[in-house]
């Protein structure tokens, strides 16, 4: 103990305590008690409620519950080797001197990243703010009105600003959206040869080749301007405009000939630079694609950013992602909800558009929020500072003998230096400045709004000129070659919509957006039950490194030596994952869970082909697994066959065995769900795995219900060989109204050389160019993995266990408690126990009430609850989700929902209600209808708006519209906010 003490740096003070700890480890807890156990503010139930609850199930400990619950032969035996967990106040000094470890230079990088004035309003009020962050995904729209509303601007924005009709409500990023882009193109005209231009942005190239080798479709990287599409093979041809030089072209030519020949038309493109250029959509492009980050969204190092996608109208049925469309609620009052492509991945499986099951929704709300408050004449000022700025730093270098490459250009130019690259090199370091250096000696500067004539002073003296910002604006042909002297000059209006021309003081947007975040369902409200999403505390302690500058005003292509603090992170979080899963690596580029299952699936299939087997294309998938997985696997270039499940939802192995034999040859993977989809422990888990190993395959296991395994057991024990972690899930990453998310792939070591890698900056580190980019940046959302190390931290390996067995006992408890009412569908034949999640069925309503899931979801809503997860994996089920944070409060609460509505629907089966007109068919009940002088409902507005005693009026939440009407939204297609101000003259 004393040279332990001597090794601190407070010895005299602990040569002094340690008097006192010469009494008894009771005395001294006493004396000395914890005073920050974060464990315990993260888990709901108090451990008298626990020992109440395990009461319940029959139990009488959280061990002698999971030893049950969790098969045996797979169980880890012994407490993960993670260090001693740390204190919130603690974690907070810690992971501020890690940031500090980076260093924050100016960066004039860009390749579609660049450094932006995020308003501070819109930081704290919305990224900083749980009321937004820790919102679902918006598939109860009666009760999401107001991140629909939002998104519905941010629809408006890219398709005014690029001049497309229609927009969806953001991809992951700008390069997976231009692999979208031309896997529509394929799509639409069945054609597989694709032209991209060799002035795209590398890592967007990158991305797109390994998305579209996947699908056996062709890549050809070329000069489009001269491009031949006569022989009427080529599906589609991207550009950037501008492109990655900074360069503008005129691509009206090769939109027609293309035209002409079949063939679609996409772009690359910059929203603000389209404040004061002229529109894709004047020109011809089908498509255009692009990031909305330097719409008030930091760089953080890669992300989240929201990217964009806008297409013309015959299109529309063809895009990727998430649409918000308008249409009405049972009261003929507009409303808005998700159109057309919602969820189609459970309905088309491996025929679906795309794999995409999330959204960027979040950063798309700021960015829409940005537009907000900046509207259009605050956009174009913007514009205008960044290419003003830009014309004088070209000017500059121009007349001090530096070359110039190109003459039309928005905030990039492209210099061929006249002094020594090494000595621009060295100043450039003196002034902390990071500038775009080419292989072939020339520099690229890219400038944002942030940029000052200091700023444009210190680049001068870099090149060596003496030349200031104040002299050369004197200049006159400083305008010479500004895009409001060409062509290219915008003349069409944007953002004529009243809300882009209403709130631009700090009040006005400050209301705005509390007008919206009143109006949704969030965490900070209820719990939000939903069966396979995890919806779990996200704290205060864990997000507030998202804020620190040292984190968010990173360029993901700075210099490695520069971002030591960010690889120390990672370091350290991939240690943590792979001690939690079993594995022996980890990739971070994954930026959603979708994602992560297609590297993973990519990981495979480059494995196997450097074994010498590139025919093994087989992927076998149980019929119960999420949408995504037979999507991501036809992605991937793989022939998915479907694995059957038993009465009781497990896997039916015989038959699993049997399509094994069968494909031996072809066999690539088994991807499967542990616990299953259906919420069960599955005894067959290691068999499984070992009968695809046996038959030369390799086993991908989904990481969404990794929350009923941290410290129970481990995928890579038990015989799996990747899977995806859904950070946004288990480890604590909010959902932000359906995005960000993250889903980094952890692998044995036998597929760690075929991780992702990226044409920039390496992930892998040993500077091999490896098979396949997935995402923009090489490790992918870096701003948001601060949020699941601190988790980890803070928790530990005890805690870890601890929130893992209460989730069990959660979804137990609750299971039980209405086990009188409703019917758990699948438990365990062994243990007759759920894992973290179940699925009570509905389906028997139907017939005896005419009552059916949706009805029980939206009545959900009238008792302030969010409804469990739908119609999934069974139709007519909901699957319900209680996560180790909420406590048993919560959890009677709102088990007391439930038992409620089944008065109600046996009240209907009695022929006490109306079959018809009820409050399970007319709910959500609003405000408006229940103050109404109008009310002919044959029961009570009391039994409409509180039909329960917890709901009072000082806690009610009001659904704000009716129950939405789908059908006319799907007929009556509108994603955009209507222009009703009149035309405006920039």
């Amino acid at each position: 103990m004393y040279k332990a003490l001597r090794k601190s740096r407070n010895f005299a003070q602990n040569i002094k305590l340690s008097k006192c700890f010469c009494t008894s480890v009771d005395q001294q807890s006493a004396l000395f008690p914890k005073k920050d156990d974060f464990p315990s503010r993260h888990i709901g139930p108090r451990d008298r409620d626990i020992i109440s609850m395990l009461d319940k199930v029959g139990f009488k400990s959280l061990d002698e519950l999971t030893n049950k619950a969790v098969p045996k032969k797979i169980q880890l035996g012994r407490l993960m080797n993670m260090q001693e967990p740390e204190s919130e106040y603690e974690l907070i000094n810690r992971i501020r001197f890690i940031s500090e470890r980076n260093e924050i230079w100016r960066s004039y990088i860009g390749m579609g990243y660049h450094n932006c004035c995020v308003p501070h309003t819109i930081m704290r009020n919305i990224f900083e703010n749980p009321g937004w962050t820790t919102q679902y995904t918006p598939y109860q729209p009666e009760i999401a009105q107001g991140r629909l509303e939002g998104l519905l601007n941010y629809q408006t924005m890219v398709s005014e600003l690029t001049g497309l009709q229609v927009a969806n409500a953001s991809l992951l990023d700008e390069s997976t959206a231009a692999a979208e882009a031309l896997s529509l193109c394929y799509r639409h005209n069945k054609r597989r040869k694709m032209l991209i231009s060799d002035k795209l942005h590398p890592q967007t190239i990158s991305v797109v080749e390994t998305r579209l080798s996947s699908l056996e479709l062709q890549v050809e990287v070329c000069d489009v301007l001269n491009a031949d599409f006569s022989n009427r093979d080529i599906a589609g041809v991207l550009f950037q405009y501008p492109d990655t030089d900074g360069t503008i072209y005129d691509f009206s030519k090769v939109a027609e000939n293309a035209h002409n020949n079949g063939t679609l038309v996409c772009c690359a493109t910059d929203l603000l630079a389209l404040t004061l250029l002229r529109p894709p959509s004047e020109f011809g492009v089908d498509i255009a694609v692009g990031t909305s980050q330097r719409f008030g969204v930091p760089l953080g190092y890669g992300g989240p950013h929201a990217g964009f996608f806008a297409c013309i109208q015959s299109l529309v049925r063809l895009m990727p992602g998430r649409m918000i469309g308008v249409t009405r609620d049972a009261a003929g009052r507009d409303a808005y909800r998700l159109a057309l492509q919602t969820r189609e991945q459970h309905i088309r499986r491996d025929k679906a558009t795309s794999n995409i099951c999330t959204a960027q929704a979040l950063l798309a709300n700021m960015s829409a929020m940005f537009a907000v408050y900046h509207g259009p004449q605050g956009l174009k000022d913007i514009g205008s500072k960044v290419h003003n700025s830009t014309l004088v730093l070209y000017h500059g270098l121009k007349q001090d003998s530096n070359k110039i490459r190109n003459d039309l250009f928005f905030d990039t130019i492209k210099v061929d230096p006249k002094e020594d690259i090494s000595l621009i090199r060295k100043r450039a370091e003196e002034k902390q400045i990071n500038f775009r250096y080419f292989d072939d000696g020339s520099i690229g500067i890219a400038l944002d709004e942030t940029v000052t004539p200091n700023d444009i002073n210190d680049i001068f003296y870099v090149f060596g000129s003496s030349k200031t910002f104040e002299e050369v604006l004197k200049t006159p042909e400083i305008t010479k070659n500004s895009i409001t002297k060409s062509s290219f000059n915008r003349t069409s209006p944007y953002l004529t919509h009243q809300v882009f021309n209403s709130h631009h003081s700090e009040t006005r947007i400050v209301r705005y957006m509390k007008t919206l975040e009143n109006k949704d369902i969030s965490l900070v409200h209820s719990m939000i039950p939903l069966g396979s999403c995890t919806m779990k505390l996200n704290s205060t302690t864990e997000m507030m490194p998202c804020s620190l500058r040292h984190f968010t005003e990173l360029h993901p292509f700075a210099p490695l030596e520069q971002t030591k603090g960010y690889h120390q992170m990672f370091a350290e979080l991939e240690k943590d994952l792979c001690e939690i899963t079993g594995y022996d690596k980890i990739s971070f580029q994954p930026n959603s869970g979708a994602q992560g299952e297609y590297a993973g699936l990519r990981a495979i299939q480059c494995y196997h082909e450097a074994q010498g087997n590139p025919d093994r294309d087989v992927c076998l998938i149980p019929i119960s697994a999420h949408g995504t997985n037979p999507a991501s696997a036809q992605m991937a270039g793989m022939r998915v066959e479907a694995v059957k499940v038993k009465m009781d939802g497990s896997i039916d192995v015989a038959d699993l065995k049997e399509k094994a034999e069968k494909f031996q040859n072809r066999l690539s993977c088994l991807m499967i769900t542990y616990p299953s989809t259906n919420g069960v422990f599955e005894e067959t888990v290691a068999d499984v795995c070992k009968i695809i190993h046996e038959n030369g395959g390799q086993v991908y296991l989904d990481g969404a219900n990794m929350n009923a395994q941290v410290g129970l057991c481990r995928p890579g024990d038990y015989g799996s060989d990747v899977s995806h972690l859904n950070l946004h899930k288990t480890f604590c990453i909010p959902h932000g109204g359906g995005g960000p998310g993250m889903g980094p792939i952890g692998v044995k070591s036998h597929l760690a050389p075929f991780l992702p890698g990226h044409p920039v900056v390496n992930p892998l580190g040993d500077g091999s160019k490896n098979y396949s980019v997935v995402s923009a940046a090489p490790y992918g959302s870096s701003a948001i993995l601060p949020i699941s190390w601190a988790y980890i931290k803070m928790m530990g390996a005890k805690g870890l266990r601890k929130a893992t067995q209460v989730a069990i006992l959660n979804a137990n408890y609750m299971s039980k408690i209405l086990e009188p009412y409703y019917h758990t569908l699948f438990k365990s034949p062994t243990s007759n126990l759920v894992a973290h999640e179940f699925i009570i069925d509905i389906r028997e309503f139907k017939k005896s009430a005419n009552v059916e899931a949706a009805d029980i979801a939206k009545r959900l809503m009238d008792y302030g609850f969010h409804a469990p997860t739908m119609s999934f994996p069974v139709a007519g089920t909901l699957m319900i989700e209680p996560t180790e944070s909420e406590d048993k409060q919560e959890l009677d609460r709102f088990c007391e929902a439930l038992i409620c509505i089944r008065d109600e629907i046996k009240a209907i089966e009695d022929g006490d209600l109306d079959p018809r007109v009820n409050p399970l068919k007319m709910a959500p009940h609003t405000q408006e209808q229940v103050i109404s002088s109008d009310w002919e409902r044959p029961y009570s507005r009391e039994q409409a708006a509180f039909p329960a005693a917890f709901v009072r009026p000082e806690t009610k939440i009001w659904p704000t519209v009716a129950r939405i009407d789908d059908i006319y939204g799907d007929k009556h297609l509108v994603c955009t906010c209507p222009p009703i101000l009149p035309e405006y003259n920039y």
